[in-house]
């Protein structure tokens, strides 16, 4: 089930972006916010506050959208 293998990948790294998640599991980030959500309320992530750098604006809100895993509860 790819909610386990979320699940699974971000417990191995840590923390990683949105942007990676979609590229590792080639998917769009539209498909995969609803199953890290699901994870958030399961409180085995978190999504983490993201601050824009302020110069150039160039960088999509995939790459600076992070989740971290926090592997609270296992129900």
């Amino acid at each position: 089930m790819i909610l386990t293998d979320i699940q699974g990948y971000l417990q191995k790294c840590g923390k990683i972006s949105l942007a990676e998640l979609a590229l590792h599991f080639q998917m769009d980030t539209d498909a995969i916010r609803p199953l890290l959500k699901r994870l958030i309320n399961k409180g085995r992530i978190r999504l983490m506050k993201g601050e824009k750098c302020g110069s150039c604006s160039h960088c999509s809100s995939e790459m600076i959208e992070f989740y971290e895993w926090v592997g609270l509860s296992q129900s």
